[in-house]
């Protein structure tokens, strides 16, 4: 097994894997420390890929063999339930392959930056919104991934208004890009005297981390960059400092901010990868479009559309309104459990 759906060729990945050891040998390795972190978390993408691809190779050929001896010993095999237990876990794997050959865009493999921006409806929204971060945090954490708050500001009375996450990991950005969009909740007010439904919005925003690329050029004379004192929960979110970093794009109105580092130099830095992030998502967005345009596509789907509707009363159903993928285990969704929903984007014709 070489290749998976014409576009997962692992010998290739297997390639490129051994240059980048062969790279990490070198004596100056970690003369650049950062430069050095890269390529590790590189080999670490490629061998969460090619490690259970080779796995399931081996595991393939030993049930071949447990197979033909099950055929000759007949129904009566004691081998027969061990092989019906082989052949389920082979296609749980083989599923979890197949997933994985749908994260093939550029900067699917890598890190990505989640922005979770509360709606108009003030403390309701915001203590959604502080949900919504909850939810995502603890994904994370099931997923074994890393993360760093880079923005955050609270709410007014409760919750929050708005925060940027930075999440590390192989294919962090391939999975969460299936989250972009705007989230509905529907519920019995904790805020409400009255004990009324309300319903409230928040939108869900996820870029890669780019460190370079040629096709996006960002000219001083085309920034405006503001500085200002950290706000938000003291340290159980940032530090507060005074080298916050606000960084406007003007020709497109792109606004970028981070304040989670106590060094300016470093948060300007930051904020550079998220602005490149965000004007090549601006990019691919706008050619999207023009070829939608041009073949008569009409995109039902669009940036900051309504992508999921939460609702907690009078019932309890959690849906996808794109692949109409639900659940009414809403608790278990809100604790972290939205891999059902992320697996079926992948799935879809949304992801081609």
């Amino acid at each position: 097994m070489s290749t998976w759906g014409g576009s997962f060729d692992v010998e290739d990945k297997k390639v490129e894997l051994n240059q980048l050891e062969q790279r990490m040998t070198a004596p100056d390795f970690w003369d650049d420390n950062d430069a050095a972190q890269k390529i590790v978390d590189k080999v670490s993408a490629l061998k969460s890929v090619i490690n259970p691809y080779d796995e399931l190779g081996s595991q393939v050929e030993d049930f071949m063999t447990l197979a033909e001896l099950v055929e000759e010993e007949g129904a009566e095999s004691p081998m027969l339930a061990e092989a019906d237990e082989e052949c389920a876990d082979i296609i749980k794997k083989l599923d979890e392959i197949e997933l994985l050959s749908f994260l093939k865009g550029k900067y699917d493999s890598g890190n990505a930056f989640l922005s979770i921006n509360a709606g108009a409806g003030g403390t309701e929204s915001c203590d959604w919104a502080s949900m919504l971060y909850r939810m995502y945090t603890r994904w994370i954490e099931r997923s074994g991934y890393k993360f760093s708050v880079v923005n955050y500001q609270d709410g007014d009375e409760a919750g929050m208004k708005s925060a940027t996450i930075h999440v590390q990991g192989p294919n962090a950005f391939g999975f969460l890009k299936a989250e972009r969009g705007v989230h509905r909740l529907v519920r019995i007010s904790p805020f409400d005297s009255n004990k009324r439904r309300h319903t409230s919005f928040s939108s869900v925003e996820t870029v890669p981390d780019i460190e370079n690329d040629d096709d996006i050029d960002i000219e001083d004379k085309d920034l405006r960059v503001d500085t200002y004192r950290a706000s938000g929960a003291g340290g159980q979110h940032v530090n507060t400092t005074d080298s916050a970093i606000r960084i406007t794009h003007i020709p497109t109105g792109v606004v970028v901010s981070c304040q989670n580092e106590r060094s300016q130099h470093k948060n300007r830095a930051t904020a550079m990868k998220m602005l490149a992030a965000k004007l090549y998502e601006l990019k691919q967005e706008e050619q999207k479009a023009e070829l939608d345009e041009h073949s008569g596509a009409k995109n039902e789907i669009g940036w900051g559309s309504q992508i999921r509707s939460y609702v907690l009363h009078p019932y309890k159903m959690i849906k996808d309104l794109r692949t109409s993928c639900e659940t009414s285990n809403t608790n278990a969704v809100l604790d972290g459990d939205i891999d059902r929903f992320i697996h079926a984007y992948l799935r879809s014709d949304l992801n081609r």
